[in-house]
């Protein structure tokens, strides 16, 4: 799916019905998003609208209610029904720092990225200077996959390959 800057991008040839079918799915994505918006805002605090790298766009919501903290993403592909897409489970670990209990979702669809710009922004809205989470035995099949995403989000990474476990830390400097 084309973003719509790629569709209304000067240099780049499309045929007439291209055009019009990439206009009809931005539109349609955008009536999703109105629709998924207002019923999110019902129960959750909207945070903002995003884009994933596959250019789709994203409600991008959370529960805060001092002890836990969830930011979630509803994707504008299909209608909202109730449940998220993708979230970062997380609680407030103590005044200094917010602990990640667990990541669910679907992998390299760019939910994860998003959702952490968001948890980091809300701990720096709230002056917390750090973001702790724990790498555990279940997530060894893919923990090259788990570095690679923390170490992304500027998270020191330590690994002890004997325990198969972890932990993660970033900190707001």
């Amino acid at each position: 799916m084309a973003s719509y800057a790629d569709i209304f991008a000067p240099t780049e040839e499309r045929s007439k019905e291209e055009l019009i079918k990439e206009k009809d799915q931005l539109e349609i994505q955008l009536f999703r998003m109105q629709q998924s918006m207002q019923e999110i805002a019902k129960k959750w605090d909207v945070l903002g609208i995003d884009q994933t790298k596959e250019d789709n766009w994203v409600v991008v919501y959370a529960l805060n209610d001092g002890n836990q903290c969830k930011v979630m993403v509803n994707d504008c592909e299909t209608t909202f029904q109730g449940v998220w897409d993708f979230s970062i489970h997380a609680t407030y670990a103590d005044n200094d720092s917010i602990h990640i209990g667990d990541i669910k979702g679907p992998a390299d669809r760019g939910y994860g990225s998003i959702c952490m710009k968001h948890l980091k922004e809300i701990a720096k809205d709230q002056n917390i200077p750090s973001i702790t989470g724990d790498i555990a035995k279940r997530d060894w099949d893919h923990v090259d996959r788990l570095i690679h995403f923390y170490e992304k989000h500027q998270f020191d990474v330590s690994i002890d390959k004997n325990t198969k476990s972890g932990e993660i830390i970033w900190v707001n400097e």
